[in-house]
């Protein structure tokens, strides 16, 4: 098969196997189109059986990741973590909304930054639409935050995001170093998000709220629970010193709450295995290999050819700028897949300008990232489907400023701590 038809039949492919994921017929997972489209391409030469294999390889170590930080935030709901939050916050506020919304914006930043952002996807906006209707609060401003911040917060670590990990292990920094370079575009996004949110739904906010009922039963802290997660936090910084996988930090926060949920009957192992969502990972998997076949037959030469070389302002924009882009055309796991090849060779810094890009640019599309459409999902399980046009206005509001001020944030982070 010459070069142009394996690049149509991988596009093809690949634009199948997102569409299915976006549409998910009959509730059936992404994995059910995605892993015939991996062995299609193999099949059809479009890539080799070892190049396949080489990805896989090179994935694996990250879904792995991904599974166990899954398990990680799953028993951190069920321990009630996000529900004390949720009330704490609710009560701080006293019934004012401004208050309330920069607490969602503190939670969700947090959460998105220590658990990733399917946490805050999954597990904190259903927390988030109840606490706000608990206390008289129109939810819209708080769950839009979280679909917003569980994309733009997921800046700040390695493993708040799947995307980060893939930079992550591209860049060649530490856990540290990363962390220390993103912190100021972490926070600038950030910023820039609570601004553009209190001026677009200045008139939600303005309705007001009342101060929780005092009867209320308070749910309690999970004390153990938080000292896991903090001590699994710094095995993430201890292993990355030590040249190791965050992984194994990750297997054993989860496997300390799994084997107390399981010895109190709190959870079973079949529990603990969905949680983890092997199929999900399977998907990750076999969307690697597809998106090989379709950077080794054109799409990487025609990005290394458009993009910028160098470290300067204008190239780190560009980067940018053009991760965004291709986010929103192909989601961004396919975007940082195919860029990092490209942007890796020119070192760290269009890296992480690249992770900018498809962490940012997918709060312009509802399929700019698979957390945004799972975001959706579950707010019209909760019967408050959200709205497609006030979701792509607040979009544009925010996405171009986020993305200009971040990789100028990044930028100055490159001069000041350096690589």
């Amino acid at each position: 098969m010459n070069n142009v038809t394996a690049e149509i039949v991988s596009v093809v492919l690949l634009l199948g196997v997102l569409a299915f994921a976006v549409v998910r017929p009959r509730g059936l997972p992404e994995a059910t189109a995605a892993v015939p489209a991996a062995v299609l391409v193999i099949a059809v030469g479009a890539v080799s059986w070892q190049q396949a294999r080489d990805r896989v390889d090179d994935l694996l170590p990250v879904v792995g990741f991904l599974a166990a930080i899954l398990v990680l935030a799953r028993l951190c709901a069920d321990e009630g973590l996000f529900t004390a939050v949720g009330d704490l916050v609710a009560r701080a506020c006293g019934g004012r909304t401004g208050p309330l919304l920069g607490g969602v914006f503190v939670v969700a930043s947090v959460i998105t930054a220590v658990l990733s952002l399917d946490a805050t996807v999954v597990l904190l906006t259903p927390v988030v639409l109840a606490t706000a209707t608990r206390v008289g609060a129109r939810p819209r401003p708080y769950v839009y935050a979280c679909a917003h911040l569980a994309n733009s917060a997921s800046l700040l670590l390695p493993v708040s995001n799947l995307t980060n990990l893939l930079a992550f292990t591209a860049s060649g920094l530490s856990f540290t170093r990363f962390a220390a370079l993103m912190a100021l575009p972490w926070l600038a996004a950030v910023a820039v998000e609570y601004v553009v949110f209190r001026g677009f739904f200045a008139d939600d906010l303005a309705a007001g709220a009342h101060p929780p009922e005092p009867e209320e039963d308070r749910p309690g802290v999970p004390v153990f629970t938080l000292v896991v997660l903090a001590l699994t936090l710094g095995g993430f910084v201890v292993t990355s010193f030590a040249g190791a996988q965050p992984l194994w930090a990750a297997l054993v926060g989860a496997g300390v709450l799994a084997a107390r949920a399981l010895a109190r009957r709190d959870t079973t192992v079949k529990g603990i295995v969905r949680s983890a969502n092997p199929l999900f990972c399977l998907f990750v998997l076999a969307l690697g290999v597809v998106v090989q076949a379709v950077v080794d037959n054109g799409l990487g030469a025609g990005i290394d050819a458009f993009l910028p070389d160098g470290t300067s302002l204008p190239a780190l924009l560009a980067v940018a700028a053009v991760a965004a882009l291709l986010a929103n055309l192909i989601n961004n796991l396919p975007a940082i897949l195919a860029l990092l090849p490209v942007v890796a060779a020119a070192g760290p810094g269009p890296v992480l300008a690249a992770l900018i890009g498809v962490n940012l640019g997918p709060n312009l599309t509802y399929v700019g990232s698979l957390a945004t459409l799972l975001w959706r999902r579950i707010l019209h399980a909760h019967g408050t489907p959200p709205d497609l046009g006030r979701f792509t206005r607040l979009g544009l509001l925010t996405v171009p400023a986020t993305l200009a001020v971040s990789t100028v944030a990044l930028w100055g982070a490159l001069r000041l701590i350096g690589v």
